[in-house]
This record gives C-alpha cells, sequence and structure tokens, in this order.
C-alpha cells in the first residue's frame, strides 16, 4: 500500500508531514513522492496567500480525478479555515482540520488494522475520519526517521501571539505554545542517535519559545551542550524584535548553522507600523548586523511583502536600499493578497496589482543579484555539505550557509550516502553551484 504527502508552505508543515510520513512507514506502507502513484493522498496545505490556496485546490483536483481513484485526505492551515470549500471540490474527500491534524498520526495503525482483515481502504479511512476525531497536542508530530529530507526537522513551538494585520496563520493555529525544554532535548538525543548531522528547529514564531523560564536562546544553549559536536542546529525563522542579546552569543556556537531567515516583510517604519509589526527599521538592521557579527559571512535571507495597503514608492525604495545596505543574500517576495479575516482584507488605499507585481518583480532582480555576489564570494572555499540524494541526475547537498549545490566526484552510492556530512569545494559551471566532493566529515 502505498501513501504520498504534498506539503505546501512552511517548514513547519514540512516537519508535520515528516511525522506523518514517519507513521505510515513504521505501519509498512511504502511512502513515495507526491509525483508517483500512490494510493493514498495528503494534501498539507497552507494558507499564507491566495496562491497557495489555489495550489492546494488544483493539486486535490489532480488527485481526485486519478484513474484509479485514490483516498484523497486535506488537512493544514487553509483546511482549517476553509474545510467547507474544500469539501466541495470533489467527492471521496476527507477533510481533517488543522487542530485535528495530528489525529491523523494514528490513522495508519488504525487502517493497517482494518485492511487486514478485509476492509477496502476507502471504507478504512471513511471509518476512521467518521470517528469523533479530538483535538490532540500539535507536539504528537516526532518523526524518529525523514522521508523527505535528509536533514531532521523539530517543532518545538506553534501559533503566535502577534496580530500582523496582513497574517491569517495566526487565525489557524493559534496563540503562541512551546514543546517542553527537557522534551525538547530528549527528542534532539533521539535524532542524534538516528545518526542525522543537522536538525532544523520549526514553528510559526520560534522566536517565542517560552518553557519553563527558558526563551528560545535559553533552550537553544541546553540543547547545545546536550548534543555532541557532529549534529549541528538551523534555525527556521527569526523576528527581528525579538533575537536577544543572549541569542546572538548562542549563535556564536560553530554548530549553529551560518543562516539567518528574517520575516522582514517591509524596510519602511510607516509600513511596519501599519501592518502592526513591533519594530522600527533601525532596530532590525541593529540586530541584524550584530546576529551577522558572530558568523563568516553568513547566509541572510528576508521575506518581503510587496502592494500592502497604502505603500508608496517610497516606502518600496526603502526596503530595495535596506536589502542591499544590509547584504542579503536572498529575499523571499510575496505579492500581497488580502486574506479574510484579517485586518487589512477590506483596507482602503489598495496598491493597484499591476504596480504590486512592478515592486514584486523589482524586489526579485535586486535579489538575484545579491545572490549572486554571495554566490562568488564562496567560490573556491571549501564547506560542510549534508547530501540530500540524487535529483534530475545529479547529486543534490545543502551546505552549512543554506546553498543548494550539485555535488562532483562523491564516491560510491549516492543513495547510500544521503545524509551523510561531506566537504566540498564551491565553483560554478555555467548557472549550476557546484560542490567538489573533498571528504567524508
Amino acid at each position: 500500500m502505498r501513501a504520498a504527502i504534498y506539503t505546501l508552505g512552511c517548514k513547519l508543515n514540512q516537519c508535520e508531514s515528516e511525522g506523518l510520513a514517519d507513521a505510515f512507514s513504521q505501519q509498512g506502507f511504502t511512502v513515495t513522492s507526491p509525483s508517483e502513484d500512490a494510493d493514498l493522498y495528503i494534501v498539507n496545505t497552507c494558507t499564507v496567500t491566495s496562491k497557495a490556496e489555489q495550489k492546494a485546490r488544483r493539486m486535490i483536483r489532480r488527485y481526485a480525478r486519478l484513474a484509479h481513484q485514490p483516498v484523497v485526505i486535506v488537512t493544514g492551515c487553509y483546511a482549517q479555515l476553509n474545510g467547507d470549500d474544500i469539501a466541495a471540490l470533489a467527492e471521496r474527500l476527507h477533510v481533517v482540520s488543522l487542530d485535528k491534524k495530528s489525529s491523523l498520526l494514528m490513522m495508519p495503525a488504525y487502517i493497517a488494522s482494518l485492511l487486514s482483515s478485509g476492509v477496502s481502504l476507502q471504507d478504512a479511512v471513511s471509518s476512521f475520519i467518521s470517528d469523533d476525531l479530538t483535538e490532540s497536542s500539535p507536539f504528537d508530530y516526532r518523526a524518529i526517521t525523514f522521508v523527505y529530507h535528509a536533514r531532521a526537522f523539530l517543532k518545538i513551538e506553534d501559533g503566535c501571539d502577534n496580530a500582523c494585520a496582513y497574517c491569517r496563520v495566526t487565525l489557524a493555529r493559534g496563540k503562541a505554545v512551546s514543546l517542553d525544554v527537557h522534551e525538547v532535548i530528549r527528542r534532539c538525543l533521539e535524532i542524534e542517535a538516528q545518526g542525522y548531522r543537522e536538525i532544523v528547529f520549526t514553528g510559526v514564531n520560534i522566536t517565542a519559545y517560552a518553557s519553563q523560564g527558558r526563551d528560545l536562546a535559553a533552550l537553544l544553549q541546553a540543547v547545545l551542550d546536550a548534543l555532541s559536536q557532529r549534529v549541528s542546529i538551523r534555525l527556521s525563522s527569526l523576528e527581528p524584535d525579538m533575537i536577544t542579546d543572549r541569542l546572538i552569543e548562542v549563535c556564536r556556537d560553530p554548530r549553529v548553522q551560518p543562516h539567518f531567515h528574517i520575516p522582514l516583510q517591509s524596510a519602511s517604519d510607516a509600513m511596519l507600523t501599519a501592518v502592526n509589526r513591533h519594530y522600527s527599521v533601525e532596530l532590525a538592521a541593529r540586530q541584524i548586523r550584530r546576529l551577522m557579527a558572530v558568523k563568516d559571512d553568513a547566509f541572510l535571507a528576508a521575506d518581503i511583502i510587496t502592494g500592502l495597503p497604502g505603500e508608496r514608492d517610497s516606502d518600496h525604495q526603502k526596503t530595495l536600499q535596506f536589502l542591499q545596505d544590509l547584504g542579503f543574500s536572498r529575499v523571499h517576495v510575496f505579492p500581497f493578497s488580502p486574506r479574510p479575516g484579517t485586518a487589512l482584507f477590506d483596507a482602503p488605499h489598495k496598491v493597484p496589482e499591476y504596480l504590486r507585481d512592478e515592486r514584486a518583480g523589482e524586489i526579485r532582480r535586486v535579489s538575484s543579484k545579491l545572490y549572486g555576489e554571495y554566490v562568488s564570494r564562496w567560490q573556491g572555499r571549501t564547506v560542510d555539505v549534508i547530501i540530500e540524494g540524487m535529483f534530475a541526475g545529479a547529486v543534490q547537498g545543502i551546505t552549512d550557509n543554506y546553498l543548494k549545490v550539485s555535488i562532483t566526484a562523491l564516491p560510491g552510492d549516492p543513495e547510500q550516502a544521503r545524509g551523510r556530512l561531506c566537504r566540498a569545494r564551491l565553483s560554478t559551471e555555467g548557472d549550476v553551484l557546484t560542490g567538489t566532493f573533498v571528504e567524508f566529515a
């Protein structure tokens, strides 16, 4: 029996999908790529943008129309907020809201027992879903092995107490909650025992982490103290106003990967105030510079929203200048789309879509330029790379500073090397960033 999980959105969704994939694997299911034939598909949705929702609907319809009539289950943030709309997309569709999503972790064992007694997969899943699924802990996801990634993902936090005027995620996931600090350490040690060389800390807002009087900095230090020198930690995203002095100092540890992602959204004080962000451009610049100072030319990424209601050309120009002055390595651009239930849904002074998209295109061009400059600075340097496996005929990997590379001269079977850490020398062949294998680390 084959199961596949199609994931949209953030690293938190990816982490939760890995938990589901592991639950299926533990019950003897073959977990396959979502692009391959499967008997059961789970679509793990996102509601950050209307485009993410459109993509979810397209994939739901595609799976539902397959000739072999697979079981299709839809969950995630979009399913939490628009479950009835999703259910109307196709027949034989099961919608599981986000607050009951972790109940799906129990489904593989449940349906496996029914399948062994001759019940069809469709009936087994229907029986499971028709039971009154109860709300469960958002921290029930605890994969032992990771199917879709060579790196480990650990959810340490969920929800967010901010009320950013554009954001719908807080409506779906609720207030910030954190995994107990001792449980975080225990799970990290379990992951290390499985041989993983990197753990990615995920959450909606990991800088809001709070457990037993410990914040993210204290948690990170406790985890580093517990783990061996062989395992690195990558932080998924850091809110500018919650980057503390202590966190900056802990990030000096060489096991904290030199890669920082900042959901900046804008570099105009007027726009930050208008959308209820809790920092000034000056504060963001100061903390980002201090954070970058503890690493050797770390990879610095940002999220930017273009075309927020009331955004003037001067606001846009300030953002462009800030991105270049701070030396960001890559920018993830989100053209503003009004999200139902948010403060900006019916906001006046909307920016015309053509202008919003022009601004997005301009920032993408700047991002491409900045990325090229960053890669050029790393030419000829030797870095740590985690081998992810074969993709499109090439061995792919992720460097410690979050560059995706094609690894050349790798000895042995690439699939056997998946998840291993190696040293590689960076160079560029045409548009392809390559890392020439030096040695296993």
